[in-house]
């Protein structure tokens, strides 16, 4: 009864330190994103010049007529 009671306190340890390891790895990897977002966000689609919108609009609005 005393082996029994030893195994299943060991197994018990064991799932504990695996669930344990695992959230250290989830948040390791979290952070390790979180570190790696500011190099992707700079590429950035540039914005049309407003002389170019304002060319689209005025040849749309020609065609309309």
């Amino acid at each position: 009864m005393d082996t029994m009671l030893t195994f299943v306190g060991l197994v018990i340890t064991t799932l504990v330190a695996l669930f344990a390891a695992l959230a250290l790895q989830t948040l390791l990897l979290r952070v390790a994103f979180a570190l790696m977002q500011p190099a992707t966000a700079s590429r950035r689609v540039p914005q049309p010049a407003v002389e170019h919108g304002t060319q689209l609009v005025a040849r749309a609005f020609s065609r309309a007529r």
